[in-house]
């Protein structure tokens, strides 16, 4: 604390981590090696304690917050493993509780993967941290109150001057109602997050905060990857900013992208919010820095500024890293159980532009379990296709030994399975929209695959990302299709048949699909609102390590045919990677 001109002024610090995604160490558990990447990026926990402490040293822990913005419990296989192999709960401690109790988090808001398990793992997760998880949007079902803490007062001592009091303000994307329909659903609603806000930092205020900080796990950038599904948008930090007064800084998540500041002017109070987001995965910690000034006997920020720290740049905390190593040698040891073989590799690397083996496979195993589900049915004699995409561009399942670590690379999401019913007219709908990931092209090439794929949309103003890139294929009988990139979106998909036969817009088909999608995750056409004749609440990537197991040999000659190709103008196009 400084005292100038007879005014007291202090520097606040608040140091920030978001979509750490259960990443531990600086290490990638689907290739078997130490993580990079690019542009030479280190990721997790043990490096982000490293640069945290060192801020603290530098700056005086005693002026430092440390917070969290959410998606810290799902997203690599140690986090799936603590979920679902060996759940969390006794003497089990979720490592990335361990690791964030070590670092001595001051508060974590609720990312939307924080409930892919269901709220009984995330109670138990919740009373396994010695820091509050804050979500003021998720409220009980009936009576609207937040079922988690929204908010949290921390005072922060000034020698020779009263302390400062800082609110935390926690709040989530509302696209949990989405994705996670089945673990909430008649439980938890999630308002919207401006919506929300406009209520709880008023109360905020009015309980003693002298400074409002809000650890948002939503996007920068006003989109939302739902469309109109929900009324509040996925990604609202900026319009938080600009919409609701008295809010100092916000740490931004959810998107994964870095931006080491941005300042934003309420648009009523006509001051400047501070934001900040640090990537994902531990990458970078984002250090706001806000001056404060004692005016009229109560602490104001004056002026803010924040940067990102890059954890290539830090080695690994000695302390943290010790604490979690077992949890992680454990892991190894699942990820690398020889499950079966299989007779030929399979690279996802080129399934974003060409059909491969590697969604076929997927697409496979998911029609077999919805087929088999179906059995006896009234649904067992409609035709089965199947919706997979393109999560993992680094993907593969080697000739020879497969593992479960190479099955949790081509798969990397905790989806589970469900059986819908389309007619073809809805077959027809939904790849017109998953068309639009592809850009207006003409000629045949030869293209690179960045001129073709990731397009800007209004709904994603980033570009497409690859997972809504969906395919489809048949079980028992091929479906094809051409998508002519000369064409404009809504006008792409020509030659659409079954079994060799024109899909009529009446005709009825059976729909493997993921829960994400199904729930309205990217706001496809149908699916939310499509009859749903399976829903077991298998995980998909459990089944394909079980169809592995029970087969012995993966044999792609058995499920691999071209269902779909990329064509200019009705001719094939060529793409050099």
């Amino acid at each position: 604390m400084a005292t100038v001109g007879g005014g007291e002024r202090f520097r606040l610090t608040v140091l920030g981590t978001t979509d750490l995604h259960g990443n531990v160490f600086n290490w990638d558990y689907y290739r078997g090696v130490e993580y990079d990447d690019a542009v030479h990026n280190d990721i997790g926990v043990a490096k982000v304690a490293t640069l945290i402490k060192a801020i603290r040293a530098e700056r005086g822990a005693d002026h430092c917050l440390t917070i969290d913005a959410g998606d810290t419990i799902q997203g690599t296989p140690l986090a799936y493993y603590y979920a679902r192999v060996e759940p969390i709960g006794g003497a089990v401690v979720h490592p990335m509780a361990t690791a964030m109790n070590a670092i001595g988090y001051d508060a974590a808001a609720l990312g939307n993967h924080e409930f892919d398990y269901g709220l009984d793992l995330l109670r138990t997760f919740e009373q396994q941290c010695e820091h509050p998880l804050l979500a003021a949007n998720a409220v009980d079902w009936e009576t609207g109150t937040p079922i988690f803490p929204p908010w949290v007062i921390k005072t922060v001592q000034v020698p020779g001057c009263s302390p400062v009091r800082v609110g935390i303000l926690g709040l989530v994307t509302p696209g949990v109602a989405i994705w996670d329909r089945a673990h909430v659903e008649g439980t938890v609603r999630f308002p919207g997050i401006v919506e929300q806000a406009t209520v709880f930092v008023p109360r905020l205020r009015e309980a003693g905060a002298d400074v409002v900080i809000v650890s948002c796990h939503s996007g920068a950038d006003t989109s939302s990857s739902y469309g109109t599904a929900l009324p509040s948008p996925e990604n609202a930090s900026s319009l938080l900013a600009q919409e609701v007064p008295d809010i100092d800084a916000i740490l931004v998540g959810h998107a994964h992208v870095e931006i080491p500041q941005r300042r934003v002017v309420n648009r009523i109070t006509k001051k400047t919010v501070l934001l900040s987001e640090p990537a994902c995965r531990g990458t970078r910690v984002s250090v706001m820095d806000l001056d404060l000034e004692k005016d009229d006997g109560r602490w104001q920020v004056t002026s803010s500024q924040a940067t990102t720290l890059n954890s290539n740049t830090a080695p690994e905390d000695v302390e943290v890293a010790a604490l979690i190593r077992p949890a992680h040698q454990k892991v190894l040891a699942y990820v690398n159980g020889v499950v079966g073989s299989s007779s030929q590799a399979m690279s996802a690397a080129t399934s974003r532009y060409e059909d491969t083996a590697a969604m076929g496979f997927i697409g496979h195993v998911q029609a077999r379990a919805v087929k088999a589900a179906l059995a006896g049915s009234p649904e067992a004699d409609t035709p089965v296709l199947s919706i997979v995409a393109p999560f993992n561009r680094a993907a593969a399942i080697p000739r020879g030994d497969v593992t479960v670590r190479d099955v949790a690379g081509l798969y990397l999401y905790d989806n589970t399975l469900v059986g819908i019913t389309f007619t073809g007219a809805q077959v027809l709908a939904y790849l017109e929209f998953s068309a639009a990931y592809f850009r207006q092209v003409s000629g045949t090439g030869p293209f690179a695959p960045p001129d073709l794929t990731n397009a800007v949309t209004p709904t994603a103003p980033n570009g497409t990302p690859d997972y809504n890139d969906d395919v489809l294929s048949g079980l028992d009988a091929p479906l094809t299709y051409d998508i002519d990139i000369a064409e404009p979106v809504g006008s792409r998909i020509t030659d659409l048949a079954y079994a060799g036969s024109p899909v009529a817009a009446d005709d009825r088909f059976t729909i493997a699909v993921n829960s994400y999608r199904q729930s309205g995750g990217g706001g496809f056409p149908g699916v939310t609102t499509a009859p749903v004749v399976y829903d077991a609440q298998v995980e998909i990537r459990q089944l394909i390590i079980e169809w592995v197991t029970r087969h012995g040999t993966v044999d792609p000659s058995t499920f691999s045919a071209t269902s779909w190709r990329l064509v200019s103008g009705g001719v094939p196009i060529t793409i050099t990677p």
